[in-house]
């Protein structure tokens, strides 16, 4: 074995089973992970003030890790430390389901609420259309209607206040706690409140956090709902930016939100309840004349959409790839991340992670060699290095030596074999030497690897084995002789 070829083994080796020592968490990251924990994660009934700080901040590390659904350890690990600092709602998790143990919920379907003032960093007629279109979101799939008043008290009072605003739970300055909710309880004055941190920056686009998104996850609160353990629910209590001309509310908030108020018998009425006039408010409303607001909202909701199942028998994957000795698969906006030495399988928003990479890619693979991962989506590759975004992408797939007739991939891997980049592409497979910047001429599918039928919709290589995904099958070849050993379900890697 030449030198060279000797190198690229060590270097292969090296990255894929060597595990770098993660950074000592030090001790601003210990006390501010005390002050999240306090805050969301109270200490659990029967304990007292004075159980050792070691033991409580360990219950609730679990208690965090279960809802979240990471590696429960019951220590502050850099992935736990990392998911607190992500912005999202302050309101707390303790109750992991999406109707709280205790159905609060209003006794009419007909509620008011009152915009008490404004953020600055937008147009009045803006944060109208953004509070009156996230509260559509739920009149939209229930019997609840909503009528806008100027004065007096209202059953949802929304304000922008900064640090304490005198309800008990004192905003935090910009980032992480973006805003709060109170249930409707019948007998308290803020029940059914809602407050927006005004040290935030808030917009009607995907800058800053997006106004609509933030307002219509509290007014879930407002209704009634507790924090999701769904990823991609509305009331997941994260802040992920979602395109808000085509948002749908999805199943699991329809599904919640319904079992408190039942569905909306009267979706295709030409009324729209959330408009009101000087004459029925009896105010003046508080805004400019000249201002409009810059979108209408749709007359029928689009359909609900459900966060993919993994344990579904006819799951058909977009994508699978190692990621530093996890292996990742994608389906639509989400990503699982499994650990194969363990059951624990993550699930997450891809925009949660990369809210440059767009959702429903095509193929993925991970390059030991620059200890990047490659995500490509039409005729467009972007490149992760860790969690971060490479810089340069995204590029064009010709970058890798892609013939120009190709314009899209359907599949990629890494060969530990033959250090080549496989990249499947209808029924050819082209293979790209990453050293010398050469690609090889396209083969036929059928002909590398006799026995594989159906079109390669995803591919990774592991411990010795290429899996060829198909529709919900997935072929399982030996990497150095191609040869066929079994057909196993897709999720076969994915425990249920």
């Amino acid at each position: 074995m030449t030198c060279y070829k000797l190198c690229i083994l060590i270097s292969l080796v090296v990255v894929g089973y060597s595990n770098p020592i993660p950074p000592p968490i030090d001790e601003k990251d210990v006390t501010m992970a005390e002050s999240f924990l306090n805050k969301l994660y109270p200490l659990p009934e029967g304990l007292s003030d004075g159980t050792q700080r070691s033991s409580s901040m360990s219950l609730r590390l679990k208690e965090m890790q279960t809802f979240y659904g990471l590696k429960v350890t019951g220590n502050l690990n850099e992935e736990t430390l990392n998911m607190m600092k992500k912005p999202r709602c302050g309101v707390p998790d303790v109750a992991a389901y999406s109707v709280s143990r205790v159905d609060y919920k209003w006794k009419t379907n007909d509620l008011t609420y009152r915009i008490e003032n404004y953020t600055p960093d937008m147009r009045k007629a803006d944060v109208d259309a953004a509070i009156q279109k996230a509260l559509q979101v739920w009149s939209d799939v229930t019997p609840l209607r909503f009528t806008r008043i100027f004065s007096g008290t209202a059953d949802i009072m929304i304000s922008f206040s900064v640090r304490d605003h005198g309800d008990g739970s004192p905003f935090d300055g910009p980032n992480n706690f973006l805003a709060h909710a109170f249930f409707p309880y019948p007998y308290n004055d803020i029940g059914g409140d809602a407050h927006f941190d005004d040290d935030e920056d808030f917009t009607k686009s995907n800058k800053g956090y997006n106004l609509f998104l933030v307002a219509a996850h509290e007014f879930g609160h407002s209704l009634g709902l507790q924090h999701s353990q769904d990823p991609g629910a509305l009331m997941y209590p994260n802040y992920v930016y979602r395109d808000v001309n085509t948002f749908a509310l999805p199943q699991d908030d329809v599904n919640g939100i319904q079992y408190l108020y039942g569905p909306n018998f009267d979706e295709t009425s030409e009324e729209t309840p959330d408009e009101t006039s000087e004459e029925t408010s009896g105010e003046t409303p508080n805004e400019t004349p000249e201002e409009t607001p810059d979108e209408t909202p749709d007359k029928y909701p689009p359909t609900a959409p459900s966060t993919p199942d993994k344990c579904n028998p006819n799951l058909v994957l977009d994508a699978v790839t190692m990621f530093r000795g996890e292996i990742m698969f994608f389906k639509g906006s989400f990503f699982w991340r499994s650990y194969p030495l363990s059951n624990t399988v993550e699930h997450h928003l891809i925009k949660a992670f990369w809210p440059e990479i767009p959702d429903n890619i095509d193929a993925a693979f991970e390059s030991p060699s620059n200890d990047k991962v490659y995500l490509f989506k039409g005729e467009k590759v972007w490149a992760l290095y860790g969690y971060d975004l490479a810089r340069g992408y995204p590029k064009h797939i010709s970058s890798f030596g892609l013939p120009n007739e190709v314009k899209k991939v359907d599949a990629a891997l890494f060969d530990e074999q033959t250090y080549k980049i496989l990249f499947f592409a209808d029924n050819k497979i082209y293979s790209y030497d990453e050293m010398t910047r050469r690609m090889d001429e396209g083969y036929q599918v059928k002909d590398v690897f006799p026995g594989m039928t159906g079109k390669v919709t995803a591919a990774f290589q592991y411990r010795g084995f290429m899996y060829l995904f198909s529709g919900s099958k997935m072929f399982e070849f030996e990497s150095y002789y191609k040869t066929l050993f079994r057909v196993l379900d897709n999720n076969y890697f994915l425990p249920c």
